[in-house]
């Protein structure tokens, strides 16, 4: 649902993380605010991703990559917007969040609204019917713009996409909240516990019901990162948590597990692998026309649903030539092996435990983003940058910690 006369870019994240972005800058400018002493690696690979754009922005603009089109402009315009609208997301959340206490705030809130998309899935994959659509007679001026696919047949079941725009978007920001989701359930004191590990629950299932191989490499590589930093006894019980919650979806959903094992041992000729193989002689062909700074930010429109790249590595590859790939590259790797880093040095379990959760999810959005073009998708490209900042907090929060430590106050 977007604002008409603005067009793709005017759905309500996005114009709030926007207007965020406008009281931050106002706070830096009229010196309310000073941001310099909040150094963190996350806000070093926004600066490069930033720089990268830039660079690839003026060349679309000034026709040193050829020709544009007016729907190219736009597309970068929007690309640049997605930027400010994460800066505000990953600076504000690193500036303010100082103490446990004040990532737990901002943790229950971002669980919140994964729960909330869950529900919707679940709905969705018991009902096949898409409770979104009663949503959109709620929003007076704002009209449906399209492009997302709620349910996808995959094998003997129906895939579902919750509140995001497709499946694999659902998988792969569910797999990114599960450790942060069981971080909560094991350290958060308000509230009541069974809430908060049904929560998890839900987001397992969620992932389960995209049939998604995204979700299965995100929530793998989640759980390889996250349960070595989890408190010992929790570690225990996982182990045995693990088979008891497969055992109880391949149960209660009948069809899962051999849709799901069609889905990880894919026939010779399936379409979802071979439209992203059959697209790689085209890229070389794109980067080679333009290889330093591509065809301009955000600029790759596809004709057909054949030529989608499915791989926001590419994607930037072919937008914004080798420079935009190598600040791509660095603005998905540098937070997540800083946060992992974070986990190892740390002092206290539960600040150990968070970096370790904010690591396994910047690592997922990592990885997966070789699976899909993750940026483009609007539920993905506003929660990463959170996570983002959310790490540099807790970078901040572990120097402080290792500060205090070194002069034996802790």
């Amino acid at each position: 649902m977007v604002i008409q006369p603005i067009g793709a870019a005017g759905t309500v994240p996005l114009l709030l993380a926007l207007l965020l972005f406008v009281f931050w800058a106002a706070s830096c400018i009229f010196a309310l605010h000073d941001p310099i002493p909040f150094r963190h690696p996350g806000r070093l690979a926004l600066g490069l991703l930033l720089l990268g754009t830039s660079i690839s922005y003026v060349g679309l603009y000034s026709g040193w990559t050829g020709p544009s089109s007016v729907a190219a402009r736009a597309a970068a315009d929007r690309w640049v917007m997605l930027l400010l609208a994460s800066t505000a997301l990953i600076c504000v959340a690193a500036e303010t969040v100082r103490t446990i206490a004040d990532a737990m705030v901002l943790v229950r809130a971002i669980l919140a609204g994964g729960v909330f998309c869950c529900l919707v899935a679940a709905v969705q994959f018991f009902l096949q019917l898409n409770p979104m659509e009663w949503f959109q007679n709620t929003m007076p001026g704002f009209s449906y713009n399209g492009g997302d696919t709620t349910f996808q047949q995959r094998g003997a079941l129906l895939r579902v996409a919750g509140t995001t725009f497709t499946p694999i978007e659902l998988a792969v920001v569910s797999s990114m909240l599960l450790p942060l989701s069981i971080w909560r359930a094991l350290f958060d004191d308000k509230g009541r516990k069974w809430l908060h590990w049904a929560g998890t629950c839900l987001l397992i299932f969620a992932i389960a019901a995209t049939i998604s191989r995204s979700g299965i490499l995100g929530i793998s590589l989640a759980m390889v990162i996250f349960v070595p930093f989890m408190p010992r006894l929790a570690r225990k019980w996982a182990a045995l948590a693990v088979p008891m919650v497969a055992a109880v979806l391949f149960m209660g959903v009948p069809g899962l597990l051999s849709t799901l094992f069609g889905a990880l041992v894919p026939e010779p000729g399936d379409l979802s692998i071979s439209t992203r193989t059959n697209n790689y002689p085209r890229v070389a062909e794109m980067f080679e026309q333009r290889p330093l700074i591509g065809t301009g930010p955000g600029n790759y429109l596809p004709d057909n649903a054949l030529h989608i790249l499915d791989n926001q590595y590419l994607n930037a590859t072919v937008t914004m030539g080798l420079l935009g790939l190598l600040c791509t590259v660095a603005y998905f790797v540098m937070p997540g092996l800083a946060a992992l880093l974070a986990a190892r040095t740390a002092k206290a379990p539960v600040l150990r435990c968070l970096a370790a959760a904010v690591a396994a999810a910047g690592l997922v959005a990592m990885a997966c983003s070789a699976t899909f073009d993750s940026l483009s998708f609007p539920v993905f490209a506003l929660t990463y940058p959170l996570i983002i900042g959310l790490g540099g907090a807790i970078w901040i929060m572990t120097n402080n910690e290792n500060v205090l430590t070194n002069k034996g106050v802790i």
